[in-house]
């Protein structure tokens, strides 16, 4: 079987796939699994992190389902190379 070439894949895949796991890297997954999100991540010893993001896809969802949007964005890396990821999820009416 032939494997697709590296530029074929999804941005949001090749990003998963780095080994250097830093807050741009997990702002670009969740702006990436979250179509219009805005997303600000800080942490400085690359395994301790916490990430406002305001996104319109979180009205009308309870703040679980909001935090389970999140982690869905970084698949295995929850709980893997991010020990912890201190959220806060709004809407952007709820961010104004």
């Amino acid at each position: 079987m032939r494997k697709a070439p590296a530029d074929a894949r999804p941005a949001a895949a090749a990003l998963l796939e780095q080994t250097d796991l830093n807050a741009e890297t997990i702002r670009q997954l969740i702006e990436q699994g979250l179509p219009g999100a805005r997303a600000d991540v800080r942490g400085d010893d690359g395994v301790h992190f916490e990430a406002t993001v305001v996104a319109e896809a979180f009205r009308g969802k309870l703040p679980l389902a909001r935090h389970r949007m999140v982690y869905a964005t970084l698949g295995e890396r929850m709980g893997g190379e991010i020990h912890a990821l201190a959220l806060k999820t709004v809407t952007p009416d709820e961010a104004a």
